[in-house]
């Protein structure tokens, strides 16, 4: 085909898709609401076979109460093929309304849970304030500065159209800081531990950066993905938040290792008299590398814990392990496991080293600061 062919062929096929294409521009979504609402009665129960299946699900035909919105105290009726409900039962309901012809749809979006979870948050905390005393709530504190930046900054800063990569990097640094600060106080130690922290983080940014992409992860390794994907209208790098994902996940270790690293080192220098620190940096060592096997390995127990279903796959599927292994969904899960893992390792001998030098042998390094002060009142 020449060029004069090429151009008219494509000229043609423009004319011809342009009805199709203004069409598609005429769509609308529909609208959706969500509801809390309960079930007043179940009307009928049956079961049907799922179309192109073997697999046989339940369904009934449920009587329910609007509680919340425009449709308070409304009595609407509908069939419920989704978590099968029971006569009082409160859960959330989607309301559908095409914008074309003013059909509306109702289902049974999800069980309402927040009572249960707002019951098992006061346990927790009373048993955190019970056996962690003072320190504990420090903890709870930390705790919650913490969700407050992921929310508040991280998500913002990356639905804003920022680099993934740095926010997160930027919001682990003042997870770190903040938390460290707020649960052991201003000394050398926790100092000691937040600058190991942070250097960790930036190394294990790059490297993770480095690994996705040569190995090509596309960060579609989930359906929510997929629907963050359409829901943002592409605006956001799902790379990069697979990335910010990656580093997010690893605070939680990191802070174990890193803070047990410093403290290690504390009570050797505080102990160990004229002892070097090259001799205080070996043993500290030590503790670090039994610290490092239990760490490493609960990691990935962790990860393959939140996979479980994943995994479970592998006992349905007629593909070659190498095939499944390689599949972005399995080849994501293992970056996460091996980056967090490096990380992990990393951190114990930067931590370490940067302790031994931080903090002053003698005396009682933990309270260095509020020995100043203490002092300077006397």
């Amino acid at each position: 085909m020449n060029i004069k062919s090429f151009v008219f062929s494509m000229g043609t096929l423009a004319l011809l898709a342009a009805p199709f294409v203004g069409h598609a521009q005429e769509f609308q979504r529909d609208i959706e609401t969500l509801e809390k609402a309960r079930v007043i009665s179940v009307i009928d129960r049956g079961e049907h076979q799922i179309p192109g299946t073997e697999v046989m699900s339940e369904s009934q035909y449920l009587s329910a109460e609007v509680l919340t919105g425009i449709q308070k105290g409304e009595i609407v009726s509908f069939t419920n093929d989704f978590t099968q409900l029971k006569e009082g039962d409160q859960f959330y309901l989607r309301h559908l309304v095409s914008p074309s012809d003013g059909t509306e749809f109702y289902s049974v979006a999800d069980p309402y849970r927040l009572n249960v979870l707002l019951v098992l948050t006061l346990i927790f905390v009373a048993l955190v304030f019970v056996f962690g005393g003072l320190q504990g709530m420090r903890g709870l504190l930390s705790l919650a500065g913490s969700l407050l930046l992921i929310f508040y900054v991280l998500l913002p800063g990356i639905s804003s159209g920022f680099s993934p990569v740095l926010v997160a990097i930027g919001v682990a640094s003042l997870i770190i800081i903040v938390g460290s600060y707020i649960t052991h106080g201003f000394t050398r130690t926790t100092t000691a531990a937040v600058i190991g922290m942070i250097g960790t983080v930036i190394v294990t940014g790059i490297a993770a950066w480095y690994v996705v992409d040569i190995a090509a992860l596309s960060g579609y390794g989930s359906d929510e993905s997929v629907y963050l994907r359409f829901q943002s209208d592409g605006t956001i790098d799902l790379v990069g938040v697979l990335l910010g994902g990656v580093l997010i996940g690893l605070l939680g270790v990191l802070y174990d290792s890193a803070i047990g690293q410093a403290v290690a080192v504390e009570e050797l220098l505080r102990i160990g008299g004229n002892v070097s620190r090259k001799e205080v940096y070996m043993r500290a060592l030590r503790i670090g590398r039994e610290h490092i096997g239990a760490l490493v390995n609960t990691l990935a127990i962790a990860y393959v814990g939140a996979s479980l279903p994943l995994f479970l796959l592998l006992q349905y599927s007629s593909a070659s392990a190498g095939y499944i292994v390689n599949g972005e969904v399995f080849a994501t899960e293992i970056v996460r496991i091996l980056i967090g893992s490096i990380g992990l390792v990393l951190a114990v001998p930067v931590t370490t080293l940067i302790a031994v030098y931080l903090i002053r042998p003698g005396g009682n390094p933990r309270d260095t600061i509020q020995a100043h002060k203490h002092n300077n009142h006397v």
